[in-house]
């Protein structure tokens, strides 16, 4: 198989979601850091616009956002499996569920007590990526909202526990482990793993040591030069798409994808595959060459150009 390459940087909550899932598999990766904040030249090459974190790149093919790129490691590395036998979408679902409910208010409770930490780059980057202001003292008098909700959020899954499973869905970690791992590690990393409200949830905090113990798999850097030259010399896998999907999508239409939350930054190109939990574009940049861009379906705007 081609190498799987990862552009990410080391504090990217999402990034560790991927690696955990690496660890996981304890598959051989390529390591690619990027700027934590815009521009990120080297990156912009490959994905079209897209500036999220992280991006996974496997030849000339480019996949965005953990959603699908997991999807992909477990498709390309199927041993140990993310998605159990028989329980792939309820996988899935707790998957959604804390990437799209849990981590927005776990990053609020580390933000709001080390934002005035960063600089001003990194306060005006993540103005424009969400939309509104990066301002510290809103974030500090929002704790006790978003603590309150991380908390309330993470008692589901310290219920799930309560039986004694080791993981969510049974003796084995799973995708739905390694998307509750990536917010309740972002806490742990900046506030500790006795830090509120991880404080009040013994076993979330017992599952985040065995999840920990996974580690990374394994990685060897390389330069995002190195990681260009080898999508110019690519070519992109084979893709279709589906004629009966109900969207009317045909190969070939010029469309843009977007975000729907943040970092609404619109990729173009042209349709070459479509599925119920995918939907590609062939696109060209001089640095790169011919490349593929992969997004989910879900969680994402696509428009006809």
């Amino acid at each position: 198989m081609t190498d799987i390459i990862l552009h990410h940087y080391g504090l990217s909550p999402f990034a560790e979601k991927v690696r955990i899932g690496l660890g996981l598999k304890q598959a051989a990766w390529k390591s690619v850091d990027i700027p934590n904040v815009m521009p990120k030249p080297d990156l912009m090459p490959l994905t079209g616009g897209y500036r999220k974190t992280p991006v996974m790149q496997i030849g000339a093919d480019i996949y965005c956002d953990t959603q699908l790129i997991m999807l992909e490691l477990d498709r390309r590395l199927p041993s140990p499996a993310l998605l159990p036998e028989g329980r792939e979408g309820e996988a899935r679902a707790i998957t959604m569920w804390a990437d799209r409910l849990i981590f927005s208010p776990a990053v609020g409770v580390v933000m709001s007590q080390v934002a005035d930490k960063f600089g001003e780059a990194f306060k005006k980057d993540r103005s424009e990526f969400s939309g509104r202001s990066f301002d510290p003292e809103r974030m500090r008098a929002a704790l006790p909202f978003v603590r309150d909700q991380t908390y309330a959020l993470l008692s589901l899954a310290e219920a799930m526990l309560a039986d004694g499973r080791r993981f969510l869905l049974g003796g084995e970690p799973s995708l739905a482990d390694c998307a509750l791992y990536n917010p309740v590690w972002f806490i742990r990393q900046h506030l500790g793993s006795a830090a509120a409200p991880l404080d009040r949830h013994p076993k979330i905090a017992a599952w985040a040591e065995r999840m920990s113990v996974l580690g990374h798999g394994k990685r060897a850097d390389i330069k995002a030069g190195d990681a260009l030259e080898i999508a110019k010399a690519a070519t992109p896998g084979k893709t279709s798409v589906d004629g009966s999907d109900p969207s009317g999508l045909k190969a070939g239409q010029k469309l843009s994808v977007t975000p729907d939350d943040t970092g609404k930054v619109p990729v173009t190109g042209t349709l070459v595959g479509l599925t119920a939990d995918r939907i590609s574009l062939a696109r060209h940049d001089e640095r790169v060459g011919d490349v593929v861009v992969h997004f989910p379906r879900a969680g994402f705007i696509v428009q006809t150009l």
